[in-house]
């Protein structure tokens, strides 16, 4: 009979060796030749990654969570939940870690990161007890094979839209790289866990009856006009969620054959205030009975502002629901969760004016910031930004300035994570969408390419009831600079150094 354990302790050394003896003919190989190996090269780490610590995904329940913006958010959002109902969880995401034990900042300026990290991280999940592991996945990470090897139970989309483009060469592709996660779910084995959510290895088709099995389950933002297509992969449950009343939902971009089996969950009646945000959701129900409107309905209180996590929250109900946990637990860990890292976080050093830090590094999620700064008392908007190198997405750059340029009283535009270009020119392409917006060089728009100073130059400039944001970073350790230069570097950290020389 196989042994998977004996398989794994047998082959483990032999798989770090070959991973030591890949990076080493790696150097070797011309970069042309390399590049056209790559995908080889990626998935033969992915293997080799899985062996060394011995497939732990296989030992609790796995959740791949992916999308344009809101993955982080949604991450922790979804572990508090869990938490909540007595569940332990580990997680990777771009904001932090969590091996179940303890909670620590993601220092390695990527979100996906590599297979070997990625691998080690669910087993330590897996020696902490914890039942659930949550993965935020992107599609870099997926195109280099990432989530290969990493048996997922749940899947959940959060939205998408134009990202990334230079990297993929067109939106078909970005969508395509994000869809290989959902095709890879067909792949993955079946666990069975006992009433306590705790994966358990039946040793025979008898003893499974003792178990319930987790069934691979597609959970979409089923308002995102690209739910169709990931809800086309396989799966044994398909969940959508949907802003609206029960029974009001157009379903028509859903084919026939797919709306059979979805089950939908509506939120609405988003509340945003100035206290937090609150909104109804109504339990899942068969698609092919929406016309049967339901009464159920439960009034859900964030602390968060902002009526994206609404949605975002809604989501994380979704995926409760699709793996049959009580809602009304999931709604208190959701209740208590008061703040996130690097978003909307504020930095306070007694100062008589508001200065708040967040991630926001994309036009439509800036957008969604403004709106949400709009419940937020304050006379001017004094806005610091930049934008991102290493050919990512040089096209938002003038709108991400356009968008400061429209909204702000004064733009100071820095550096950010410059990698190999000239970051005085990525600050001057920002501008420039700035000075379309009617922004005046020296007047309402500043370059100011030392970040520390920029920071501390809008700190000079607020007045009492202004509004300082900080954005493009968040709760990021690094600046990323030429020849792969890793520079520390905290937004929050920062801010409230330079407040406190300010009040000094």
């Amino acid at each position: 009979m196989f042994n998977k354990h004996v398989f794994f302790c047998f082959f483990g050394p032999f798989a770090l060796e070959l991973f030591s003896m890949l990076n080493k003919i790696k150097k070797l190989i011309p970069r042309k030749l390399f590049l056209a190996l790559q995908p080889i090269y990626h998935f033969i780490l992915s293997f080799a990654a899985v062996m060394v610590y011995g497939s732990p995904s296989d030992r609790l329940i796995v959740i791949g969570v992916t999308g344009t913006t809101g993955k982080t958010s949604t991450v922790y959002l979804l572990a508090r939940a869990l938490r909540a109902m007595g569940y332990k969880v580990g997680y990777t995401s771009t904001a932090m870690f969590s091996d179940g034990n303890k909670e620590w900042l993601n220092d390695k300026k990527m979100t996906m990161v590599g297979r070997f990290f990625t691998q080690r991280m669910i087993r330590k999940m897996v020696k902490n007890g914890c039942e659930f592991a949550i993965i935020e996945s992107t599609s870099e990470g997926i195109r280099q094979f990432r989530h290969r090897f990493i048996n997922f139970d749940s899947l959940l989309f959060t939205g998408l839209y134009p990202e990334h483009l230079e990297s993929h060469g067109s939106f078909e592709n970005y969508k395509a790289a994000k869809g290989r996660l959902f095709g890879h779910l067909s792949f993955c084995r079946t666990k069975y866990i006992n009433d306590q959510k705790k994966v358990i290895n039946p040793k025979s088709q008898i003893q499974k009856l003792g178990f319930n099995r987790v069934k691979k389950t597609i959970v979409v933002n089923g308002d995102d006009e690209n739910a169709p297509y990931f809800l086309n992969f396989w799966s044994e449950r398909k969940i959508a969620f949907l802003f609206g009343q029960p029974g009001e939902a157009d379903l028509s971009k859903f084919s026939e054959s797919t709306t059979k089996d979805l089950e939908l969950f509506y939120f609405n009646n988003i509340k945003p205030s100035v206290a937090g945000t609150s909104f109804e959701f109504f339990p899942l129900e068969r698609a092919a009975s929406q016309k049967e409107q339901t009464s159920l309905n439960q009034e859900v209180s964030l602390k968060l502002l902002g009526a994206f996590n609404a949605q975002n929250s809604a989501a994380v109900l979704a995926v409760c629901a699709g793996l049959d946990l009580p809602l009304e637990k999931a709604q208190i860990g959701l209740a208590e969760v008061s703040g996130l890292v690097g978003k909307m976080e504020k930095v306070d050093a007694g100062q008589n004016f508001t200065v708040l830090v967040d991630y926001a590094f994309e036009p439509r999620a800036l957008e969604k910031l403004y709106d949400t700064m709009e419940l937020i008392p304050h006379q001017r908007i004094i806005h610091v930004l930049g934008s991102t190198g290493g050919g990512r997405d040089a096209a938002r750059r003038p709108i991400l300035g356009g968008i400061a340029g429209e909204r702000a009283d004064l733009v100071i535009v820095t550096n950010e994570d410059p990698y190999d270009d000239d970051p005085q020119e990525i600050i001057d392409q920002v501008a420039a969408g700035a000075e379309e917006k009617g922004k005046i060089i020296s007047e309402n728009l500043l370059k100011i390419i030392d970040r520390r100073e920029a920071i501390r130059r809008a700190f000079e400039e607020a007045r009492e009831g202004d509004l300082v944001m900080i954005t493009g970073k968040g709760g990021e350790q690094f600046i990323c600079s030429k020849n792969n230069e890793k520079i520390p570097w905290d937004d929050r950290l920062v801010a409230k150094e330079e407040l406190s020389n300010l009040l000094s």
